[in-house]
């Protein structure tokens, strides 16, 4: 009796932790990454990858979710999926597709004070952030603003943005090129 009651507790905690990864909105697979995740902890990967897909069918598809996976002891899950990432919200809300290569030296791209307020009562709805005051959820998207390479103004002329834009896309550009051709070299010295 007593080696079965140790049998069940060391089920339940082997499942304590779960799963927290990202998975994009509707485009969840039985494939690795996430089919191996899955399969490790027992899950029924179809099953979840159906439920996933039908519970993001709200979102545009490849936004990036944030989720939670705890397995129950019966193999049954719980999945939490919150918004999305930060860095993504923020990143579209400036227009732009990737951060500054060094935040502290470029600007990759600008926020109004208002932004950030509706991207926090957006991210205030997560279950983490939901008893924190939004003025700290605030200014945590101002420092991750921040690290993506992003500055947070009080005005924004979409005229000079849209002109600030045109020039940053030629700078990503030059960046890419420059990214391409130390690679190029690194290959070069490996053969």
């Amino acid at each position: 009796m007593a080696s079965k009651a140790r049998k069940a507790a060391v089920k339940m905690t082997h499942f304590k932790d779960g799963l927290k990864t990202n998975i994009r909105a509707q485009m969840a697979v039985a494939g690795p990454p996430l089919g191996t995740q899955l399969g490790q902890m027992g899950i029924n990967i179809a099953n979840f990858v159906k439920d996933f897909n039908l519970r993001t069918s709200i979102f545009r598809e490849g936004i990036p979710l944030p989720c939670r996976v705890s397995v129950n002891p019966d193999r049954s899950y719980n999945l939490v999926i919150h918004h999305p990432t930060s860095t993504y919200l923020l990143k579209q809300a400036a227009g732009i597709e990737r951060g500054a290569m060094q935040h502290s030296d470029e600007v990759a791209g600008y926020l109004t004070r208002k932004h950030i307020y509706e991207i926090a009562k957006i991210k205030s709805q997560d279950p983490p952030l939901q008893m924190v005051d939004l003025q700290e959820i605030c200014q945590d998207l101002i420092d991750t603003a921040f690290t993506c390479g992003i500055r947070v103004v009080d005005n924004l002329d979409p005229d000079e943005y849209q002109e600030f834009l045109d020039a940053r896309k030629e700078i990503i550009a030059q960046q890419k090129e420059e990214l391409k051709a130390i690679k190029e070299a690194k290959l070069l010295r490996t053969v």
